[in-house]
């Protein structure tokens, strides 16, 4: 295992909370650090979504690179915005499924 293990950030829709689960556990059996979004149990208010929204981008910051769980080729509006933010931010962004 090197020095400092990749820190990977996972991106995707929460409707894919259980794919994102096995990737992250796939990552980490790597040696790999894994920054994943939050998973919410119930309803969350807007102000609460908004927070969560700036507190993944700070982890795509944190990663060297991001990895979309995205079954089916399926990216939602949020996700978009997160690949585009990776993007702008230098970061390289892979896909689990075709787009």
């Amino acid at each position: 295992m090197p020095d400092r293990p990749e820190i990977v950030c996972l991106c995707g829709s929460v409707r894919f909370v259980g794919e994102m689960r096995a990737v992250s556990r796939d990552l980490a059996f790597e040696g790999i650090i894994v920054a994943a979004p939050v998973e919410a149990d119930g309803l969350i208010t807007a102000e609460q979504k908004k927070a969560l929204g700036a507190l993944h981008l700070r982890r795509i910051d944190l990663a060297d690179r991001v990895l979309v769980v995205n079954p089916g080729g399926y990216i939602g509006e949020s996700t978009s915005r997160e690949v585009d933010y990776a993007h702008a931010a230098g970061k390289p962004v892979s896909f689990t499924d075709p787009i």
